[in-house]
């Protein structure tokens, strides 16, 4: 069975916690994204593992959190470990419906306190002559990190990426000044999927009511089917940003 389309979705998870940490909302998530149910899924800040939270919370699931959110519909998940602390660590996962056929998590932290990773996958989608490659990001904070960031993503495109086959960058790029649109999108040629459907990236925090263009989805070898931004209730009880999807096709 050849798949023509590709349904991608990103979302910053908040580590299973509604905002302010006020109440578990792991099941909840899970409900949602299971409804959304799109084949690839970036995911940012997935807790690993948590010993205090699994004595805490009474549906504190028994596997990791990209486990847990797997189950039933993504048969292959990656997830890169990023912030490592005495009770656990988190960091970003990648699941999918098909196989992932190779992963790695490169360390592209700025600074030692503020741990992040780029998550990269290679799926083996049916019907495609060559690997989709996934890049999940969650970016610095502090323009200069970012910055840093941005380089090591296009020197690993350089290396790991040929130029003809498939690339999806998602993520939570913290791209406060856009910045983003002209060190990726210029140089590399790739497109952010809300730009090309919309005009413009999509407002995706606070996800109560957006007004903050944090969250992207850039693209190389696709064009968009269609982009759409979830937020409101009941998104905006699970997390603090929206979630994006988009419908792709193969150029």
């Amino acid at each position: 069975m050849t798949h023509r389309t590709l349904h991608v979705a990103t979302y910053n998870i908040h580590k299973g916690f509604s905002h302010f940490n006020l109440r578990l909302v792991l099941h909840d998530l899970k409900e949602q994204l299971h409804i959304m149910r799109p084949d690839v899924l970036f995911l940012q800040e997935v807790q690993g593992t948590h010993s205090r939270h699994a004595k805490r919370h009474a549906h504190w699931p028994e596997k990791s959190q990209y486990e847990f959110l797997a189950t039933e519909v993504y048969t292959d998940f990656a997830y890169g470990k990023n912030a490592v602390y005495p009770e656990g660590h988190h960091g970003n996962a990648i699941l999918s419906r098909f196989p992932i056929v190779n992963w790695e998590n490169e360390d592209v932290s700025a600074h030692p306190f503020e741990q992040r990773g780029m998550l990269h996958c290679e799926i083996a989608v049916p019907g495609w002559d060559r690997p989709l490659h996934c890049i999940n990001v969650h970016l610095a904070l502090f323009a200069q990190g970012r910055r840093k960031q941005f380089t090591a993503i296009k020197d690993r495109i350089a290396r790991m990426v040929p130029e003809d086959a498939p690339l999806i960058i998602a993520g939570d790029f913290n791209d406060w000044r856009a910045e983003a649109c002209h060190m990726l999108a210029g140089e590399l040629d790739l497109k952010e999927a809300f730009g090309l459907a919309q005009g413009a990236p999509a407002r995706s925090f606070p996800s109560a009511l957006p007004l903050f263009r944090l969250d992207r989805i850039y693209l190389r070898g696709f064009e968009v089917k269609k982009a759409e931004v979830h937020s409101g209730e009941p998104w905006s009880k699970i997390s603090d940003h929206a979630a994006l999807s988009a419908i792709l096709s193969r150029l």
